[in-house]
């Protein structure tokens, strides 16, 4: 493992800034509380922090609409908390990388501002402005996935700009020098400061087809709608897939995103020993495996409402074999705009079960994982059920949307919520007190808390009980760090047509361990006869077998749901 770098052997933990820990009792999130528990993930066994965006933003988009790309917003304190967090961080042998959002900025950037205020300004062309088409209405026919049109009329100057998020969230015009080269200062200064890399949002939106043509897709309104509140449609209905295609056909994965990547890639390597993640589906990001991305998210692994063996099996086939020589792959299934694992994965029967195959499988899968802050207690969506309370803007268009359509204020309000991002958002749960310990009794926190921290989902009560999610995470983040052929071992499926646990093998080049990992995924006990001649496993975990017990590989009994790793030996 001596030839990888830190951030294919790391286990990193994205923190939602404005949820994690309040260390000035306002009720939002901050760098204070942030720095305060950076013991609890030292001890955890994490590695690297991915911290959402932190820079002062009006918060149109909860910090995804930035107004200042060089500080810290007043909310979450000062440069000088944030260095004292990322010192912190290092003293304790933990990376931390930032959310670079170049597609857009707030409307109340200061480039902006200049930007609309007049048509001959220098900072006209920072952004993507077009005069209305002959009838007065936007320059073409191009949608925003966050609701409506994506251009937005500035009656000021008589032109419309381009947004592909919300209208609050004018798109960069990337085609111009100066836009590239006022961001790559900005990269520059915080890897000045000492950060270790950028996650980069919405990496295919970057840029846009220059000639505007309409798009194609003839689907209505309220079909987008109904898509939206899905997330995406439904692979199989391939129909509805090529029409969802359609729609932004001219605003995505557009001819220029590649070359800004190997730029940036440029950037970023003038620092020894920093890192580029993509938040992205396509492979392709990885350039020639040297030139581009570090990393690109696997997200098709996670695009599942069950998590099978033959649906795991398909996406490493297809992902791992689509790696350009020298690229490393990455793993994830939750974050802060997705339903939480321990939600979205759950039968109702075997929720706890199903969540400690689904971190078994991060761990033990070839490339980085990225886990999530609060999934280490089990914590779970909670469905808002007044619509004051969101603040998740998508959910909210979507409400007033069908609401405007006809719909009962109370099923709308019951569709928002299972749409709305807010429910794997709420503040993380630390302890069975006011507030779940986030914040001090009395404080309104920025999004209500989950009530379920009183049933033992905090962390305070987990942290002396052996059985608990949190000491299981600690225990398979430390077989993790003990285990070389989990982190540079190949990665070789076995039982390809087993359709209730999924088997493999990891084998390290570098120390020759060769490991053998089953997930049960079902309510069955299972005989596995596997073919490993002169060879025995000796148990490394189990949740049913004990440790260090040497057992045949063809009488290998797996319980219900169990997770066993277990060491090849002669």
């Amino acid at each position: 493992m001596t030839n990888l770098k830190w951030w294919q052997k790391s286990v990193f933990y994205q923190i939602y800034p404005r949820s994690f820990a309040d260390g000035n009792g306002d009720g939002i999130g901050d760098f204070i509380g942030m720095a305060e528990k950076l013991d609890y993930l030292a001890d955890l066994g994490i590695d690297a922090i991915w911290i959402s965006p932190h820079f002062p933003s009006p918060q149109f988009d909860v910090g995804y609409d930035i107004s200042d790309y060089t500080n810290v917003a007043p909310e979450y304190g000062t440069l000088d908390d944030f260095k004292r967090f990322l010192d912190g961080a290092h003293q304790r042998g933990m990376r931390v990388i930032l959310d670079l959002v170049m597609n857009h900025t707030s409307h109340l950037h200061q480039w902006f501002i200049e930007s609309r205020s007049s048509r001959d300004h220098p900072k006209r062309d920072w952004y993507i402005w077009r005069d209305p088409a002959p009838d007065g209405v936007p320059p073409n026919n191009w949608l925003s996935p966050f609701g409506g049109s994506a251009w937005e009329y500035d009656p000021a100057t008589g032109q419309y700009y381009y947004h592909f998020f919300l209208k609050e969230q004018p798109d960069l015009n990337w085609r111009n020098p100066e836009v590239k080269e006022a961001m790559w200062q900005a990269v520059r200064f915080w890897l000045d400061m000492g950060v270790d890399g950028y996650r980069l949002d919405a990496v295919g939106t970057i840029f846009e087809h220059p000639e505007l043509p309409d798009q194609r897709s003839n689907l209505t309104e309220a079909e987008m709608r109904r898509l939206f509140k899905r997330g995406f449609p439904d692979r199989t209905d391939k129909k509805l897939v090529e029409l969802w295609t359609l729609v932004y056909e001219h605003q995505v994965e557009q001819e220029g995103v590649h070359q800004l990547m190997q730029e940036l890639r440029r950037v970023v390597d003038e620092y020894p020993d920093r890192v580029l993640i993509g938040e992205n589906d396509m492979v392709s990001y990885h350039g020639d495996g040297t030139n581009e991305l570090h990393m690109v998210f696997n997200f098709p692994l996670m695009r599942t409402n069950r998590l099978t063996p033959a649906w795991i099996r398909a996406n490493q086939q297809e992902r791992l074999a689509a790696l350009p020589s020298g690229a490393w792959p990455c793993n994830t299934l939750n974050n802060h705009d997705s339903t939480r694992v321990y939600s979205r994965y759950s039968d109702g029967q075997h929720d706890d079960a199903i969540a400690r195959a689904a971190l078994a499988l991060m761990l033990t899968l070839r490339g980085t994982p990225f886990l999530y802050n609060g999934e280490e207690i089990g914590m779970t969506d909670y469905m808002l059920t007044d619509i004051d309370l969101f603040r998740d803007p998508p959910a909210v268009w979507f409400y007033n949307a069908v609401v405007g359509d006809g719909m009962s204020p109370k099923e709308a309000l019951q569709l928002a919520a299972e749409l709305s991002r807010d429910r794997c958002r709420t503040p993380m749960q630390w302890s069975n007190t006011s507030n779940a310990g986030f914040s001090p009794q009395g404080a309104q926190t920025w999004l209500p808390v989950n009530p379920n921290y009183a049933q033992g989902i905090n962390v305070a009560e987990q942290q002396h009980d052996p059985g608990s999610m949190l000491n299981f995470y600690r225990h398979l983040l430390r077989l993790r760090k003990q285990t070389p052929a989990l982190i540079d071992g190949t990665y070789t499926p076995l039982h390809a047509t087993a359709d209730d646990y999924f088997a493999f093998l990891r084998q390290s080049p570098s120390s020759g361990q060769a490991c053998l990992v089953v997930l049960n995924l079902s309510d069955k006990n299972r005989h596995l006869n596997l073919d490993f001649p002169g060879r025995h496993v000796r148990c490394l975990f189990s949740a049913h077998l004990p440790e260090g017990e040497t057992l045949s590989p063809d009488a290998l009994k797996i319980a219900p749901f169990e997770i066993f790793i277990g060491e090849l030996i002669s």
